[in-house]
């Protein structure tokens, strides 16, 4: 049986994981799965036996703490894998698994487990870079121990690193990276890249020397703050934090000091200005001395007994030496890092076990092999050693110990390949570090060096045409490396010019990588190389897992593309054969792969004969007896376990499942018997518990009928009392009213005398006052008619000089007159010419349609009589030819023929005049048109007129009230200075004996009459006129509601401070005002800013809110009680502001409001409020439209987006549309609802009318259903599978948002979905190729049309599944139909089109608030304050 194909089978079946013995296959999908690592999963392997679920890296991690808890040995899981297997991965579920199980919380702080798996990402910024076959190498080896106490928690945790890859710092090859910490520090934020002076990556010597500066998928400025976040965590400060990027920052400053030979021979210095900068920055960072940098990369300090020689460095050492100072600064910082996570974290010095996860590089064999491979390998070897020990002697010895008949099973032992190269005094390494020490050793040296030492070692060789290069024959197998490097790489010192500078930094964070130790400079001869450290770290970390309870996990690549749902066969045999696994399995299979202990066997297959178990307690007679009774063969029983060949479980599972069934039959049979005798036993009780129910029913109504009975007894004798008690009160009331009468009577005489005696005094005494005042009334008069004469002479000669004054406002009144009389006419004219045009257009289109139509009938019947002439040709044409030819004799219908021809001239004549009808037609439209654009000009310039002539009105208006206002005050001044007494009957009379005019003396009385306290303060000091007082708080109101003052009770309290100023001001009843010309413009200007929605919403509130009240309180004359139907408005705001001087505003139900309230009262409106009614629904209308079309242009570019799902997900998202909002690294949906929601958050906060937010959201969902429709049948790439899923989701956030929403604010907007919503739902059926063209339109898409659903059909493809689209007679169907409707200019077009107009109406808005809803407004609190307003306290 050859093994290589059944285990390629099944990793290709299972694909992800698989077991081989007790070795986890782990097959990296190269793709995201978060179903299968969740919490959930975990739950479900906590406790579970080992194998008894899938195979599952928590099974693993599950198995080692059982084993550590149960046993209490401690544990170590092995993960390893070529690179890009998913070993760290891997190794990241081990930790999460063994947090979940051993998790507890610290008492300060963050738990111990939390920090270490945080530990992961800072260690992979700094360690991992992107290599030729994984995007996310190791490049460094890593052992985590998690340290456990008694009862299993966590307590503590450390972890080694091994062997950084230094020269990755310095030195890249086309495609890789350098590591991830360079490239998250360059798209840093804006303000730490200025301060470190960075840039972009292609700027940097040490980034550059490869064209890979990004990774698919990887945001690295999100990495960056990601990385800062798991530094706070693991306990590294802020100030640590910018200390260790200002030397990463240093370290690519360093890069770019390039240098040039100096004055002197053989000596160096900086090359350019660029140069320069970089090396001043890096002494910066590293805050040490500028020259002192120079000097420690340009020369050397060599120190003899006698002095000190300075040596200096020719530009090609002084790069050396530059890059030896950024490795070396690299490798302490990430050693530095290390230890602060240690200490971070905290080990448990009384920790009682501990489990250690290991991630370690795997076999790794390139074109190019050198130190850094070298070291890799020689890991891989120990490991492969350590596994042969414990996997196929293991085997081994469990079959020796167990005591039963097998035969020794051969397995490759690699003890040679590490004598080869450990081993001492003669191995490869200590031939390296004896190389190393001896100054003039070249790599040339130390090639031939091995060369002649293990010339015949059978794993070592050299290849041909190779001067230094070597190859080792491994486990895995041969593997050449390049000699060149290694001595450089090997030796592990820091140059002392480099370790001095450092150490002297000021930044203490580089200083304590430097640390000054006496030892060391008393030891600087003593030599100490990589290798050797290496090789004792390996020895310590082989010593713990020998110490431990190991456990396997083998990572597979499945190709090396690096890409899902490919499987390459020999790839993965190759990695297999490498890791041991098929060796491992060939043992096994060698052997006895299936083994149970006893008490586990005789409990899984006891059921197969229940008769072995009665009465025995031997566990091993039990088995035999079982195997026996099966038949099977070739087994063996050995001192504590059964060992079976391969697929005899198998066997023993099918039988036991068949047993199993058997029972279960008789099991369900047992059940429903006993279920229909307890549904019997409850039917019983419950036909005893009627019975009982009933007999008690009648009992209660035979004692109901016995009350009744009592009950009437009891009303007859209470009635007849109550009949008796009142004859007895009726007798006494009348014997009460007789003497009331009596005692009345007497009472009302004595009061008539009383009475008349007091009316005689009163006559008495007004008789004598009356004496007393004809006296004094005679003796007064006389005083002022004297008093009046001289008055009236002074008053007459001022009145000629306001006659005057008169004259001159009554021409400005007479202009007046005029204007309005030319403002009349031209409004007419207007109202005329368009009147004209409109009719003129109509006729106009009546007879071009009648022409039309005369034509196409025309052109209908001669191409019948063409249609008919050619058939009957082609009739006597075959006649012709069927007839035998006798004789050639001509035969012509002389009369057919020439009445063809005259119908055929007939209709070329009336054909002809029918293009001549139409191109005189064509020349009058378009003379009437020229003459339509004319009279429009007209009527516009009309309209501009108009209102310049309203303006002029209003000012000449004005100017007249202030004259008369003026002329008031002086009379009144005038008078009282004079000193002029109250109305004197005489005096008028004399005026008008003397010849002077009546109107005068009116005039003048008019202006008596007036009270003086009009115009004169409470005490007594003279104030401004009227007119001014009104524009002040006119002004004062302006101010006011100018700011945002808020809102009270929910409605806006500037509306309704507003109307409040009006109903007082009786604004609406005035003739003429310049009130509302304010408010308009102050309108105007408040909304110029048209992108702030927040703005925006305050202002229509309180327009919508001041519009409804003025709708309520109007009641213009001759329209109470009626409302006409509304005109259709003009569409620019113009328009809509000048109609009403054409029309009254008949739209407005004057008689809808309630007299009942006081807030609302019903006024008779004039003109003027006319005007401005119309002058709101303009703006109202125009906010609205703003506030729509914002929110239109914030959709726009995320739609744009939302149509398509993301490249990058398309692998692992789309197969499940619930997974995607998780996955998706930019969530354009999310978008969408973030801006619907802060929309109706700010609608809500500013209190606009549900009515209208409703309208918003409306229009929205219409504009969005348009972009994702049309974009749907315009983009092939988005008629797919997937795409639809992605679409689904993001409908179903928008649904879930509308319901949120509720129906208040949301509406119907969700309806308006409905094309894309039915078209997303077609694109998503899985078996489209079944369903026929009735279910399509009538179940499926009944909105759609023919056009749009064949546009879907032949657009569709699957990326996912590879489905098929609809079936080929569905879309026959659909061409047929298509092809019937192709006449139809409207059935032809399958794109949908975006209504933009104004959705509601003003009736809409008013009938959507309520007059009670303002009972509790509270005005403006800076009005109340001002006395000329107190009225707004009422």
């Amino acid at each position: 049986m050859k093994i290589d194909p059944i285990i390629i089978t099944s990793l290709f079946i299972y694909f992800l994981q698989t077991y081989t013995g007790n070795i986890l296959i782990a097959v990296n999908p190269f793709q995201r799965l978060p179903h299968l690592y969740d919490s959930h999963m975990m739950a479900q392997y906590k406790g579970a036996a080992f194998g008894e679920l899938s195979p599952h890296p928590f099974a693993v991690a599950d198995a080692a703490y059982r084993l550590m808890i149960n046993e209490g040995i401690s544990q170590a899981i092995l993960v390893s894998g070529e690179s890009g297997a998913g070993k760290t991965e891997s190794t990241k579920l081990l930790m999460r698994y063994l947090a979940y199980m051993g998790g507890r919380l610290a008492s300060e702080g963050r738990s111990v487990e939390q920090k270490v798996l945080e530990s992961n990402p800072v260690l992979e910024a700094f360690g991992n870079a992107k290599t030729v076959r994984n995007n996310n190498s190791s490049r460094f080896g890593k052992f985590v121990e998690l340290q456990f106490d008694e009862r299993g928690r966590i307590s503590g945790a450390a972890i080694r690193t091994y062997l950084l890859e230094r020269s990755r710092v310095c030195q890249l090859s086309d495609p890789e990276r350098n590591y991830h910490c360079f490239y998250m520090l360059c798209a840093a934020p804006p303000e730490d890249i200025k301060h470190l002076k960075l840039g972009n990556p292609r700027t940097f010597h040490y980034l550059n020397q490869t064209n890979c500066y990004e990774l698919d998928g990887i945001d690295d400025a999100k990495e960056y703050t990601a990385t800062r976040k798991a530094m706070d965590t693991v306990g590294i400060s802020s100030e640590e934090q910018d200390s260790i990027f200002r030397v990463i920052a240093a370290i690519l400053h360093l890069g770019n000091i390039e240098f040039t030979k100096g004055k002197e021979y053989d000596s160096s210095m900086p090359k350019d200005e660029k140069s320069w900068f970089h090396l001043r920055t890096a002494a910066e960072l590293f805050m040490c001395d500028e020259k002192a940098l120079e000097d420690s990369l340009c020369r050397r300090v060599i120190v003899t007994r006698d002095e000190t020689i300075t040596k200096e460095l020719d530009p090609e050492a002084a790069v050396s030496s530059r890059d030896a100072l950024a490795k070396v600064v690299y490798s302490r910082l990430f050693d530095w890092l290390v230890d602060k996570i240690n200490n971070s974290i905290g080990q448990d010095p009384n920790s009682k076990y501990l489990i250690g996860v290991l991630d370690i590089y795997g076999f790794e064999s390139f074109k190019t092999n050198s130190f850094e491979q070298f070291c890799i390998n020689l890991t891989n070897e120990k490991l492969q050693q350590h596994f042969n020990q414990h996997v196929f002697k293991m085997e081994q010895e469990e079959y020796t110990r167990e005591e039963i008949n097998w035969s020794y099973i051969e397995f490759i032992d690699n003890q040679d390949v590490l004598d080869l190269i450990e081993k001492k005094p003669g191995g490869i390494i200590a031939l390296l570090d004896e190389a190393c020490m001896f100054p003039r050793s070249t790599h040339d040296t130390f090639a031939q060096k091995l060369y002649q030492t293990f010339k015949n070692h059978k794993r070592f060789s050299k290849p041909k045409l190779a001067r230094s290069d070597f190859t080792i024959c491994h486990y895995a197998g041969d593997v050449t490396y390049q000699t060149e490097l290694f001595l450089e790489k090997n030796k592990d010192y820091v140059i002392a010019e480099h370790q001095a500078l450092l150490s002297a930094s000021k930044c203490s964070f580089a200083s304590s990588l430097f640390p000054v130790s006496n030892e060391e400079t008393s030891k600087q001869s003593k030599f100490s190389s990589i290798g050797s450290r290496f090789k004792q770290q390996l020895q310590a970390l082989l010593e713990t897992l020998s110490a431990t309870e190991p456990h396997y996990i083998r990572c597979v690549k499945p190709n090396n593309l690096l890409k899902p749902h490919i499987f390459e066969n020999q790839n993965v045999l190759q990695q297999l054969r490498c890791g041991g696994v098929l060796e491992a399995i060939r043992i096994s299979c060698a052997g006895y792969p299936t083994k149970r202990p006893f008490y586990e066997f005789v409990d899984r297959f006891g059921v197969l004969a229940p008769e072995a178990l009665d009465g025995s307690t031997d566990e091993v007679a039990v088995c035999k007896k079982l195997l026996e009774k099966v038949g099977l063969e070739g087994y063996q029983i050995g001192k504590t376990k059964v060992f079976l060949r391969a697929g005899q479980m198998a066997v023993l599972d099918t039988k036991r499942t068949e047993i199993l069934g058997k029972s279960a039959s008789i099991i369900q049979r047992k059940i429903r018997s006993y279920m229909a005798r307890k549904s019997f036993i409850l039917f019983r009780r419950s036909t005893i518990l009627i019975q009982s129910v009933c007999r008690g029913e009648l009992a209660r109504h035979d004692y109901e009928t016995k009350r009744r009975e009592a009950s009437c007894l009891r009303i007859q004798r209470d009635l007849r009392m109550y009949i008796a008690r009142k004859v007895y009160k009726e007798k006494r009331a009348s014997a009460l009213s007789v003497q009331t009468g009596m005692r009345g009577m007497a009472a009302r005489n004595e009061l008539r005398f009383r009475r008349q005696t007091k009316a005689a005094i009163l006559i008495q005494s007004h008789c004598r006052k009356f004496l007393a005042h004809s006296k004094y009334v005679k003796l007064k008069k006389a005083t002022i008619t004297t008093q009046s004469a001289w008055r009236g002479r002074v008053a007459r000669k001022e009145l000629r000089s306001l006659k005057m004054a008169a004259r001159e406002t009554g021409a400005l009144q007479a202009a007046k007159n005029k204007l309005e009389k030319q403002v009349e006419e031209l409004t007419w004219r207007l109202q005329l010419e368009k009147r004209m045009r409109t009719d003129l257009e109509e006729a106009k289109t009546q007879e071009n349609t009648k022409l039309r139509t005369a034509v196409q009938e025309l052109q209908l019947q001669l191409k019948e009589a063409k249609d008919t002439l050619v058939k009957e040709r082609e009739a006597a044409k075959t006649a012709a030819e069927t007839i035998p030819v006798i004789q050639e004799v001509p035969v012509v219908d002389h009369e057919l023929t020439e009445k063809l021809n005259a119908e055929n001239a007939e209709l070329k004549d009336l054909v002809s005049s029918l293009k001549t009808k139409i191109i005189e037609t064509e020349k009058k439209y378009e003379e009437t048109y020229k003459l339509s654009e004319e009279r429009l000009k007209q009527a516009m310039e009309a309209e501009s007129m108009i209102v310049k002539l309203k303006t002029t009105m209003h000012s000449l208006e004005e100017r007249i009230a202030d004259m008369e206002s003026e002329n008031k005050i002086q009379w009144q001044s005038l008078l009282t200075n004079k000193g002029v007494p109250p109305q004197s009957p005489d005096l008028a009379s004399k005026v008008l004996e003397n010849g002077n005019h009546a109107n005068e003396s009116i005039t003048l009385n008019d202006l008596l009459l007036t009270p003086e306290k009009g115009f004169e303060t409470p005490d007594n000091k003279p104030r401004r006129p009227p007119i001014d007082r009104q524009h002040e708080d006119v002004d004062a109101l302006m101010e006011c509601v100018v700011k945002d003052v808020g809102f009270s009770q929910g409605k806006p309290v500037a509306a309704f401070t507003i109307y409040k100023c009006l109903l007082h001001w009786k604004s609406f009843e005035a003739e003429r005002t310049s009130v509302f010309d304010r408010l308009v413009q102050m309108i105007g200007s408040a909304i110029e800013d048209q992108d702030s929605n927040d703005h925006m919403a305050y202002w229509l509130s309180n327009t919508s809110t001041l519009l409804f009240l003025l709708q309520k309180s109007m009641k213009p004359a001759g329209t109470a009680g009626t409302a006409s139907v509304r005109k259709p408005q003009p569409t620019s705001l113009f328009g809509r502001m000048t109609m009403g001087f054409r029309s009254s505003p008949s739209t407005v139900n004057f008689g809808a409001a309630s007299a009942a309230l006081e807030t609302v009262k019903q006024v008779e409106a004039k003109y003027p409020a006319l005007l401005f009614n119309q002058q709101l629904i303009a703006y109202v209308e125009k906010m609205y439209g703003i506030i729509r079309d914002n929110l239109k242009k914030e959709l726009g570019s995320l739609l744009a987006l939302c149509i398509q799902a993301p490249r990058t997900s398309k692998g692992s998202v789309l197969r499940s549309g619930r997974s995607f909002g998780k996955e998706s690294h930019t969530n354009h949906w999310q978008g969408i609802i973030d801006c619907l929601n802060t929309l109706l958050t700010t609608l809500k906060e500013n209190f606009v009318p549900p009515v209208l937010v409703q309208k918003i959201f409306t229009q929205t969902f219409q504009y969005v259903n348009v972009q994702l429709f049309n974009s749907l049948l315009l983009r092939r790439e988005c008629c797919t599978f997937s795409n639809g899923e992605y679409v689904k989701s993001g409908l179903a956030e928008l649904e879930l948002w509308c319901c949120q929403a509720k129906d208040e604010y949301a509406g119907s907007a969700w309806d308006e979905l409905k094309h894309i919503r039915q078209a997303v739902g077609f694109l998503v059926i899985h078996q489209k190729y079944r369903i026929s063209y009735d279910e399509i339109i009538n179940d499926l898409c009944p909105v759609l049309s023919v056009q749009q659903l064949y546009r879907i059909c032949t657009l569709y493809w699957d990326d996912n599944y590879n489905t098929r689209s609809v079936s080929s007679e569905v879309i026959s169907s659909m061409r047929v139909l298509m092809t019937e409707d192709s006449n139809n200019a409207v059935s032809n077009s399958f794109l949908l089109d975006d209504n933009s107009s104004i959705p509601f109406s003003i009736d809409e808005l008013s009938n959507s608030i309520e007059v009670k809803d303002f009972l509790d407004v509270k005005p403006a609190i800076d009005l109340l304050e001002n006395p000329y307003f107190h009225f707004l306290h009422e």
